[in-house]
């Protein structure tokens, strides 16, 4: 149990939420307001406003879901570390962890945990970072490791998704949901001759060779995501 939450003449550690579901919002700073040694200091819904916001609100921690309002949340990690290195971040998501968790890492976040968790599992993996342990949960932190020592798990094995990049990764999955190249530009925020580019290194990584099993692959990756949402 974190320092805070054993003495409450320390002071409260401040907290910022972004994430683009108001109720969800509501709920968490809720939880959060409850906790003796803590407190809300701010939320946003989209990039735009968390980097507008975060700085002067001076959290301790800020949670950031992965799907945003105009915007990705892995991005926002990194953009949120390069402007202010120490800043302790907490992704939490809906997607599974097997999918993120490692590139959340990577951008520079302490911990993931999925929103599917119960209370009490959200609040140990916020006061686990605010502590300043990295989070995750047991199954992950096994998998990761057994990469690390090279004896973990056939299912761990890099596969074609997994050597996407974070942008290229955004893209297959908005291709996956049926959005045009325009679309997908407009949505990240970049040119149309970017997203081509995208879209041709994510063929090659896949050896995939026509637009066609593009679509297909994508469309196929996103159902199976969302099955293993549903688990």
């Amino acid at each position: 149990m974190s320092t805070a939450l054993k003495n409450p003449a320390v002071k409260a550690r401040r907290v910022f939420v972004v994430d683009d579901h108001p109720l969800i919002r509501e709920g968490l700073a809720a939880q959060i307001s409850t906790q003796p040694g803590m407190q809300m200091c701010g939320e946003a819904e989209d990039v735009a406003e968390a980097l507008a916001r975060i700085s002067e609100a001076e959290p301790d921690l800020v949670i950031v879901d992965i799907s945003l309002k105009n915007g990705n949340g892995i991005d926002l990690v990194k953009r949120l570390k390069s402007k202010e290195p120490g800043l302790v971040i907490l992704v939490w998501s809906m997607y599974p962890e097997n999918l993120y968790a490692e590139r959340a890492l990577r951008a520079g976040a302490r911990g993931y945990v999925n929103k599917s968790k119960t209370a009490g599992q959200i609040m140990e993996a916020i006061t686990t970072v605010l502590d300043g342990r990295t989070y995750l949960s047991p199954d992950m932190s096994e998998k990761l490791l057994g990469r690390v020592i090279g004896g973990g798990p056939k299912e761990i094995e890099i596969t074609g998704v997994d050597t996407l990049t974070d942008r290229e990764l955004e893209t297959f999955e908005l291709l996956g949901q049926a959005m045009t190249t325009q679309q997908i530009a407009s949505k990240m925020h970049v040119s149309r001759k970017t997203i081509e580019t995208y879209r041709a290194r994510i063929k090659e990584k896949l050896g995939l060779t026509n637009a066609v099993e593009l679509i297909q692959h994508a469309v196929q990756w996103v159902m199976a995501k969302s099955e293993q949402q549903s688990q």
